[in-house]
């Protein structure tokens, strides 16, 4: 039986952290170097993590499946990472950071876990300048900020456009060292195949050596998984083509409960589709917002050029709609937004599924310098995937998937239903409720494995005797035999269709009937396709090459399987939820002026979902949400 116990420490709010550091059991120095841990993904939650680890005397393995840490996908983040630091003396506090996160995530948060990220906001900011990371700076040489969307100060720090790659530079070259000292085992090119329970705890992983196609297995103490989010379920998304939600669906199937997988996050700035021969989509980084106007023409089917259209004749939908956050409207809301005025006729560019994004007046108050210091490596990418030059004229900008909220259930220690595995950043489900606030991933990622997991993942062992076991154990050797089995299975359907085909159509159809907008009958519609679309891949595919040597085929269908059967938990999911919050917006459910419409009532509670089995429906468990430091209020941007 299933228990969610959320482990939250009592006491007032503020200090909860604070307090339960002091209350948590340690482990000394020397016996420190008695446990070894695996971490698996190496973007910032998981490089911090195991950097920290190492730092700490733990023995750390981490595995990536790229051919670097350098290249895990939160390189691609843009425009920044928040934290309460106030240095633009502009009201800012952990409180109004706690309470934006709160708000922005609809009230479907956990808020013990929310006042600890913005407290830990502060610490991240330092440790990551003491690290060099070339953050943007004011003329005095002080630390520059910048605005994103559903707040009303500055509290972003970001270098320029690249704040991301910048952010795991840093962690890189804090886990370099701990290699380079022997503290860290670094496995590149290596994929999660599955993970290893022995006595009911996670004491090790399969994984595939994706070079040469070797199965191996490696025993640890515990197993984080920093294996990021599940967008790519979509298939266009603006995450890398080879996101994946692997890791955290068989650690499902081994019974991690999987939460809130409804929540996911469209983003309002990403450049538009250009045709089916996409494999992905590209975002412009929310912080244009704080220098463009977005806008589309006041009639329907104008084809004149934006230069041509006069002031009085534009809709700046955004500032008119949300007059007191204007063009720093949430990104649900800002991604609604878009789609109603397209929806409406009068959508900008190829099929009319566009908005401008414009940059006139800032160019002509700040001038074009400015601007481009700003913002200039987003307008090059913008002018090499385009062919437009957006000094000039505007962006065109449409939503796309983006983030993932949900994810695998962990309690306040980032420990999941599984003792001994623990899941951070985008892999867990933990501290963004229904919609993520820009510039809140990398704070998040880099807040749990810098500041959290050090101090929860000592409390387990320290709390916990089983020794670790050796790969001998017949627990590896059946795992082993599983995924021998499966990718063999993969193998031979020998069919006619392409993974990427299979694959477009589970995400077209996850994306009509689960995407920015959602009802009952799509939702009962897509979770009776998609068992049969599941059926028609496991008859039809086609996966040239053999298993034991470089053959991406096989990792691309082998991580469209696991899409084939989270797409209906991710339906299934939000068709149970009768409401409208966040990112997970149920046509069935909104105000008169079409904003969400939330059934506190009802739905005051995260959806944790424990696999029965291959031909069994998923059984559902609540933990309810308490709040004792805000309301529960209709979210209000206006």
């Amino acid at each position: 039986m299933m228990k969610l116990d959320s482990n939250i420490p009592s006491g007032p709010l503020a200090s909860k952290w604070e307090r339960h550091k002091f209350d948590l059991k340690l482990v000394n120095p020397a016996n420190k170097r008695k446990f070894e841990i695996i971490v698996v993904g190496s973007g910032l939650a998981g490089a911090s993590a195991a950097a920290t680890l190492a730092e700490l005397g733990y023995k750390v393995s981490c595995f990536c499946y790229q051919d670097s840490p350098r290249r895990a996908h939160s390189i691609a983040a843009q425009g920044g990472i928040n934290a309460a630091k106030n240095y633009q003396n502009d009201g800012d506090s952990v409180h109004r950071l706690f309470y934006d996160t709160i708000k922005g995530g609809d009230f479907r948060a956990r808020e013990a876990n929310v006042h600890r990220l913005a407290e830990v906001s502060r610490n991240i900011i330092d440790q990551c300048v003491a690290q060099g990371v070339p953050f943007a700076r004011e003329y005095s040489g002080y630390l520059a900020n910048r605005s994103f969307g559903g707040a009303q100060v500055s509290r972003t720090f970001y270098a320029r456009g690249q704040t991301g790659q910048q952010l795991l530079l840093g962690a890189y070259q804090a886990l370099s060292r701990q290699i380079s000292l022997g503290n860290v085992r670094m496995f590149p090119r290596t994929e999660l195949q599955d993970l290893v329970l022995v006595d009911g705890h996670a004491k090790g992983v399969v994984m595939r050596n994706l070079v040469n196609g070797e199965i191996s297995s490696h025993a640890g103490d515990a197993v984080i998984l920093a294996t990021g989010g599940y967008s790519p379920v979509f298939y266009l998304s603006t995450n890398a083509v080879g996101c994946n939600v692997t890791a955290a669906w068989r650690a499902h199937k081994r019974g991690a409960a999987f939460a809130n997988p409804c929540y996911t996050q469209i983003h309002p700035t990403c450049i538009p589709v250009s045709g089916d021969h996409q494999s992905k989509l590209t975002l412009m980084s929310e912080s244009l917002r704080n220098d463009g106007r977005v806008w589309v023409p006041g009639k329907k089917d104008d084809s004149r050029r934006p230069g041509e259209v006069p002031e009085s004749e534009r809709d700046y939908f955004l500032e008119r709609k949300y007059p007191s956050f204007g063009n720093l409207a949430p990104r649900d809301i800002a991604s609604r937004a878009a789609k109603e005025v397209c929806d409406d006729g009068r959508g900008v560019g190829p099929g009319g599924l566009g908005v401008f994004l414009d940059f006139a007046d800032s160019i002509n108050r700040l001038g074009e310098g400015a601007v481009r210091e700003r913002y200039g490596n987003l307008f090059d990418m913008y002018q090499r995937i385009t062919g437009e030059n957006a000094y000039t004229q505007p962006m065109r900008i449409f939503p796309a998937p983006h983030y993932t909220m949900g994810g695998l259930w962990v309690d306040y220690n980032l420990m999941s239903s599984i003792p001994g595995l623990f899941v951070l950043g985008e892999a867990n489900f933990s501290d963004h409720g229904a919609n993520r606030l820009g510039a809140s991933a990398l704070m998040q990622g880099l807040a749990d494995g810098y500041f959290v997991i050090p101090y929860t993942i000592g409390h387990y062992f320290a709390s916990h005797s089983q020794k670790r076991p050796s790969v001998s154990h017949d627990a590896f050797k059946g795992v082993e035999a599983e995924v021998h089995a499966k990718i063999e299975k993969l193998l031979s359907v020998k069919g006619k269709r392409t993974t990427r085909s299979m694959h477009w159509e589970l995400g077209r159809l996850v994306w009509e009937k689960c995407g920015m907008a959602r009802h009952k009958e799509g939702l009962e519609e897509a979770i009776q396709r998609i068992p049969e679309l599941r059926e028609a891949f496991w008859n039809e595919v086609s996966v040239p090459g053999g298993a034991n040597e470089l053959n991406v085929s096989l990792e691309q269908a082998s991580r469209v399987a696991d899409f084939m059967e989270f797409g209906e938990l991710l339906c299934r999911d939000a068709l149970k939820r009768e409401e409208s919050c966040g990112g997970h917006f149920r046509t069935e459910h909104q105000t008169e002026d079409g904003e969400a419409l939330r059934n506190d009532r009802d739905f005051s509670h995260v959806s944790a979902w424990e696999y029965q089995g291959k031909d069994s429906p998923p059984k559902m468990h609540k933990e309810s949400l308490h709040y004792e430091e805000v309301k529960m209020t209709q979210r209000s941007y206006k």
